[in-house]
């Protein structure tokens, strides 16, 4: 079954491969189809949002489409970014002015009170109407430097105290196994491949 990743972001679309390896599915991207659709992501939610991607791309492109948003919470600030982790700082930005910038915010903070966590809810939309969701968190603490060249967004400062690394230091064996968007594409495997066995 071919399964449509609603993101333009292609190193999500190859997480995805890497997280559904075992599933008989072939993740795609839009511009694997030479589909381009304006989404306005203006839910109050990880999971509105993540529905308001994922319907209308599984209408346009007639396919099995997933469809995520995700989000960093600082507990220190508020649960700050948040629904707004990728716009955090203003548009336009690389994902290191983000994170340069929410270091700054918690210049200060004492490692104990640096305590936050990663969000992720996804939703799938069939084409012929089914809608189902999951979701996945990640607790970590936000780092006081960031470290490591791996994943992407906000991985150099979200450290995992279990491991002694940020996100962006561990291999993709291990994100790929405990990462909130792992959690919420685990929590969808069961249901991908019930709709893999539906007819057509």
């Amino acid at each position: 079954m071919d399964l449509l990743i609603a993101t333009t972001n292609p190193g999500k679309v190859r997480e995805y491969q890497a997280l559904f390896h075992r599933l008989p599915l072939r993740c795609l991207g839009p511009a694997d189809l030479g589909l381009h659709l304006d989404i306005d992501e203006h839910g109050s939610s990880y999971l509105a949002n993540a529905r308001l991607k994922a319907v209308p791309f599984a209408h346009a492109a007639g396919l099995v489409t997933l469809a995520d948003d995700s989000g960093l919470e600082v507990d220190a600030l508020g649960g700050r970014p948040g629904l707004h982790s990728a716009r955090y700082a203003g548009p336009g930005l690389a994902d290191a002015d983000r994170y340069r910038l929410l270091l700054q915010e918690l210049a200060g903070v004492p490692w104990p009170a640096r305590t936050a966590r990663f969000h992720c809810a996804i939703a799938l939309a069939h084409p012929n109407g089914l809608l189902e969701s999951t979701a996945g968190l990640c607790p970590g603490l936000i780092a006081l430097q960031p470290a490591g060249a791996g994943g992407f967004g906000y991985d150099p400062v979200f450290f995992l105290p279990q491991f002694g690394r940020t996100m962006a230091q561990l291999p993709a064996s291990i994100k790929n196994r405990i990462s909130h968007r792992a959690r919420a594409a685990h929590a969808a495997r069961p249901i991908l491949l019930h709709w893999a066995s539906l007819p057509p």
